[in-house]
């Protein structure tokens, strides 16, 4: 699985738009929106036809979770997979259910050796149950669990070195993360391989009440563009993709948001070739 350039998420609010663009270099789908069974929505299949690589996102595996992820929900997602022709499933590094009750939220893991273990754990039951590779994302948070054993590098890390998975980058996530909890973002970005970084996700937010809110709904401010800079200032060239969920822009709004995570892209490979060749 090898992504390349720069995507969107797909929305149906969004799919005349997509249709429309020359060469998107990928688009992402979520999995919860797509109906159980009957047909693919056609914009997808058409973008399919185009040879535009399709992934697969979910929210709802709870791969943070104590119980392992559920057999049914994988054997669903399997499906999906299949459905959509998806080059690779991704989900979160998130907790978000516990005796069969819901939390609504992409909840932070805590970060100890025991959570840290039951995540592996869960990673390497739904990557057998996956036809295709599967991606980790890191989440944005508001609050983080106490007495933490090890920073969010060194958690991104650990799941690395547990498991075959790749990562899902979400830069938006990592912004929120500096501004809510001072997190060392270069930790993060240092501890990323290039062969292990599946593709990046950008997308806005909003200030309040004193915490940043991952909203998908917003602007995209500069702290993400310039993470996604620093990153491929470190490892060259990567596949990113814009996410919007909500309040959705006019089309020139959102071709200026692609346009500057391109130049953004442009600015940080510029560097990486300097500092490689030079």
């Amino acid at each position: 699985m090898s992504l390349q350039g720069v995507g969107i998420g797909w929305r149906r609010e969004l799919a005349l738009f997509i249709d429309r663009l020359p060469t998107p270099g990928f688009v992402e789908v979520l999995a919860e929106h797509l109906p159980d069974s009957g047909a693919v929505p056609e914009p997808l299949m058409r973008l399919r036809e185009r040879g535009v690589p399709v992934v697969l996102h979910a929210v709802s595996l709870g791969l943070g979770s104590a119980e392992p992820p559920d057999s049914r929900r994988l054997a669903w997602l399997a499906r999906q997979a299949e459905r959509v022709g998806a080059v690779c499933v991704s989900e979160h590094l998130a907790f978000v259910r516990a005796g069969g009750l819901e939390s609504g939220h992409l909840l932070p893991l805590p970060r100890s050796e025991e959570a840290l273990d039951v995540l592996a754990e869960n990673v390497l039951r739904a990557q057998a149950a996956l036809p295709v590779p599967l991606a980790l994302e890191n989440v944005a948070s508001l609050f983080e669990w106490p007495d933490a054993a090890f920073s969010e590098a060194e958690l991104l890390a650990g799941v690395l070195a547990r498991t075959s998975a790749s990562l899902l980058l979400d830069v938006a996530n990592l912004h929120a993360h500096v501004l809510n909890h001072a997190t060392d973002a270069d930790a993060v970005l240092a501890c990323m391989p290039r062969e292990r970084l599946a593709y990046v996700h950008v997308a806005g937010g909003v200030q309040r009440d004193g915490l940043y809110h991952d909203t998908h709904a917003h602007p995209v401010p500069s702290g993400p563009l310039a993470l996604l800079e620093q990153l491929s200032a470190r490892l060259g060239p990567v596949p990113v993709m814009l996410e919007r969920d909500d309040r959705f822009p006019a089309p020139a709004e959102l071709a200026s948001e692609l346009s500057a995570m391109e130049a953004a892209l442009r600015r940080g490979v510029s560097r990486w070739h300097a500092e490689s060749h030079g």
